[in-house]
């Protein structure tokens, strides 16, 4: 029988397995998708544990909402996809709310307001877009960097775009010199660059953006986050948590702050 009860649970873990869910995840009440990597929001600090300003986040909702939470390491492009179909309950990784995404997902109420950026080599000379022509740029494959970049190619003469799957592959390529700028959010290329001398981000790109947790179209766990969310700003938690990643106080009129609605498709 034990022997029995032994095949049964490596044929479930193997199941398990192949619909891209590790065997604890039968466990969690909350699986959460997220591309770790994405400092300082989600990503391994020097012992190997994740850690970040989504992880705290989202670790306190399922603390608030008394269920466990599992996060599961996934390229960002693969987010959409995976809260889709139910792979996942809900994903995180700065995602921008925007109106084409409120077509096919749910968003929560944004805590974070944004821009892009454009990062290059201290040492390359270029100063801001109005040097970028003819050059190289990296983005991250399906992010809101890699949209606008497209959509302006043509106004800033961009050369080739390269799409990679997140920062610090697009890092590795900017230091060797195949790509001549990245394109990306601009807290974590602010976060990344404040230690490295040899990197500097040389413009803000304002595109409004703000980011929140994403959930397939319409599913009621949206609406349950999102009290708690607003509990957590009414607390000051989530402020706390951007003085603690960022080391700056957040502006009372930020989405950070304040308690906001759901978005919602026009």
């Amino acid at each position: 029988m034990k022997t029995l009860t032994r095949i049964k649970s490596t044929i479930l873990s193997a199941l398990l397995a192949t619909a891209g869910f590790a065997s604890s995840s039968i466990a969690a009440d909350l699986t959460v998708g997220a591309n770790i990597g994405n400092v300082p929001w989600e990503f391994q600090d020097a012992s190997g544990k994740t850690v970040g300003f989504e992880i705290d986040l989202v670790t306190e909702i399922g603390k608030r909402l008394g269920k466990s939470v599992e996060f599961v390491n996934i390229p960002f492009s693969g987010l959409f996809s995976a809260v889709q179909s139910g792979r996942i309950n809900m994903a995180v990784s700065s995602i921008t709310i925007t109106e084409k995404r409120l077509e096919s997902v749910t968003f929560a109420q944004p805590y974070y307001d944004s821009d892009q950026s454009l990062t290059v080599l201290a040492s390359s000379g270029i100063s801001g877009l109005s040097t970028m022509e003819g050059k190289v740029v990296g983005v991250d494959t399906g992010s809101t960097g890699d949209m606008w970049a497209t959509t302006n190619t043509a106004k800033y003469k961009l050369g080739e775009i390269r799409k990679f799957e997140g920062l610090s592959p697009a890092m590795l390529d900017l230091a060797a010199g195949r790509i001549d700028g990245y394109i990306s959010d601009i807290p974590a290329l602010q976060y990344y660059v404040k230690d490295k001398p040899e990197l500097k981000v040389v413009e803000r790109i304002t595109t409004g953006e703000k980011y929140s947790v994403m959930f397939n179209k319409g599913d009621p766990l949206a609406t349950e986050v999102n009290e708690v969310i607003s509990t957590l700003k009414k607390e000051g938690f989530v402020a706390k948590l951007h003085e603690t990643w960022f080391g700056a106080k957040a502006e009372e009129t930020t989405s950070t702050v304040m308690v906001m609605d759901m978005p919602s498709a026009k």
